[in-house]
C-alpha cells in the first residue's frame, strides 16, 4: 500500500512535470478541456450524485452539523450550476501571455511584463466538493497544475468528480497529470503538503479558522491564509427599511453555510424601533436565532415566534455558518465602523443607506476585501464578480485580495528586447 509520503511525492511530482507542458498550451485546447468537463458533469450525473449520497449518509451517521452537510451536498441543480461556472471560465480571456506595461527606454530597450502561470497549486479544503471542479477549471485555464486534498467527509464525491476531470482533459489533449486528487484521508497528509516546498508553488486552504491558522504557521511555501468571513451589514438611520430587510435577510438566509453570509447586523438606534421588529418577524419565519445586545433584545423580545437571546462577547467574533446572527444597535456610523474594525475579518462588509455621504465614508474607511453599498454580501463570489469561479476569497493584501480568479493565479516575468545594447 502506497504511503502518504509516497503518494504526495509521486502525484505532486507528476503535476510539476505536467505544469511545464500546460504552461505553453494554447487557449483553444484549454477551453475544449473545460467544455469537456462541463459536459462530463452532466453525462455522469447519476454516478456523481450516488457517490455524494454515500458521503451524505456517512455524514449523518457521524453526526455532522446540518450546515456542514449543506456544504457537502450535491444535487442536480448544484451540479448544473457548477457546470455553468466551468463554461463561464472557458469563455473568459486567457491571461497567460498577456503583456503588461511595455515601454521603450531611452537606450532603445523594450521592457515589459508577461503573465505566466504560478506552476503547481496545492489546495486543502473541507466538505465542499464543488471546489474540486472550480479550482481545477481555474487552474487549467491559467496554465497551472493542481494537487487537491479534500476532506475525508467528501472523499467519494471528490473521487467521482476528479475522474470526470481527468477523462475530460485527456480527451482534449492536455496532460492528465495536471489535476491530482489525493486519495489518502490520513491527517498526516496535510502536514506533508505544507512542507512540500519545491513541489507546490502556492498553497490555498479552504476551510475553518483552525486549518487557516495551521497553514499560516506551518506552510513552507507562499500561502493564501485569509478567507474566514465574519461579515457585517450596517443599517444606517437613512436606510430604506424595505430594502434593508431584503438585503439583510438575503445575506443571512439565502445560504447561511457560506463565508460571505451575514454574521452580524448592526442597526442605527434611530431606525431600530421600526426595522428590528420587521426583521424579527421575517427571521422568525426562516428560523434564524438572533443573538442581541441589550437594546436590540428589548426591541425584538416581544415579537411573536422570534428566537432571541442575549449575545455574549464571543458572538461578535463568530463566523456562524448557520441560521444564527448577532444583532447590535449603535448610535452613529462611527460606532458601527469601530465595531467592524474590531470584530470583522476583512471579508465582506455592507452598508444600507440613502445618505450618499454616509455610504461613501463607509466605502472609504471600512477595511475589507469587498465593501458593498445597498447590496447583499452574498455577491462576494467569483462567479458574481465575472471571474467564472474562484479558488478562494482572500482576506490577505498580498498577493491577492477578494475572489481569486484567473489573473490571481498568475505571476509575471520581465521581458527585455534589444538590438545589441550593452550596459556601460
Amino acid at each position: 500500500m502506497q504511503s502518504v509520503a509516497d503518494e504526495l511525492e509521486v502525484k505532486a511530482g507528476a503535476a510539476r512535470k505536467a505544469a511545464r507542458t500546460l504552461a505553453n498550451v494554447n487557449s483553444d485546447v484549454k477551453d475544449r478541456a473545460l467544455r469537456n468537463i462541463a459536459d462530463g458533469l452532466r453525462a455522469n450525473q447519476p454516478e456523481i450524485l450516488e457517490a455524494n449520497a454515500r458521503d451524505i449518509s456517512a455524514g449523518h451517521d457521524n453526526g455532522l452539523a446540518e450546515s456542514f452537510l449543506d456544504r457537502l451536498l450535491l444535487n442536480p441543480e448544484r451540479l448544473e450550476a457548477i457546470a455553468a461556472d466551468v463554461r463561464s471560465v472557458a469563455a473568459l480571456p486567457d491571461p497567460v501571455g498577456e503583456v503588461l506595461d511595455m515601454r521603450t527606454m531611452p537606450n532603445g530597450l523594450k521592457i515589459g511584463k508577461r503573465r505566466v502561470p504560478l506552476g503547481v497549486i496545492g489546495v486543502i479544503y473541507e466538505s465542499r466538493p464543488n471546489v474540486t471542479i472550480d479550482i481545477s477549471a481555474l487552474c487549467l485555464k491559467s496554465g497551472n497544475a493542481v494537487v487537491l486534498r479534500g476532506g475525508s467527509d467528501a472523499i467519494n464525491s471528490n473521487t467521482a468528480l476528479a475522474a470526470v476531470v481527468k477523462r475530460a482533459i485527456a480527451e482534449a489533449g492536455l496532460p492528465g497529470d495536471a489535476v491530482q486528487v489525493m486519495e489518502s484521508t490520513d491527517r498526516d497528509l496535510v502536514g506533508r503538503m505544507l512542507k512540500a516546498r519545491g513541489l507546490i508553488d502556492l498553497l490555498i486552504p479552504r476551510g475553518g479558522q483552525d486549518l487557516i491558522r495551521r497553514v499560516a504557521e506551518e506552510a513552507t511555501m507562499p500561502a493564501i491564509t485569509g478567507g474566514v468571513g465574519v461579515c457585517h451589514t450596517y443599517v444606517d438611520k437613512a436606510a430604506d427599511t424595505e430594502m434593508a430587510i431584503s438585503i439583510v435577510d438575503n445575506a443571512k438566509v439565502s445560504r447561511p453555510s457560506v463565508c460571505n453570509a451575514l454574521d452580524t447586523v448592526i442597526v442605527h438606534s434611530a431606525i431600530a424601533p421600526s426595522f428590528l421588529p420587521a426583521l424579527a418577524r421575517k427571521w422568525a419565519e426562516a428560523g434564524v436565532q438572533m443573538r442581541c445586545d441589550t437594546r436590540a433584545l428589548s426591541i425584538v423580545g416581544a415579537v411573536r415566534g422570534v428566537s432571541a437571546v442575549a449575545a455574549t462577547p464571543e458572538d461578535w467574533d463568530t463566523e456562524y455558518l448557520s441560521l444564527t446572527a448577532g444583532v447590535k444597535v449603535v448610535d452613529s456610523l462611527e460606532e458601527a465602523m469601530e465595531h467592524i474594525q474590531e470584530h470583522g475579518s476583512g471579508h465582506s462588509e455592507a452598508i444600507v443607506s440613502e445618505d450618499y455621504t454616509a455610504a461613501m465614508r463607509f466605502m472609504d474607511e471600512v477595511d475589507a476585501a469587498a465593501v458593498f453599498i445597498n447590496a447583499s454580501t452574498r455577491f462576494n463570489d467569483g462567479g458574481e464578480f465575472g471571474l467564472g469561479a474562484e479558488v478562494a476569497i482572500s482576506t490577505n493584501k498580498m498577493h491577492a485580495r477578494g475572489p481569486m480568479g484567473l489573473k490571481e493565479l498568475t505571476s509575471y516575468k520581465w521581458t527585455v528586447m534589444g538590438t545589441g545594447q550593452v550596459r556601460s
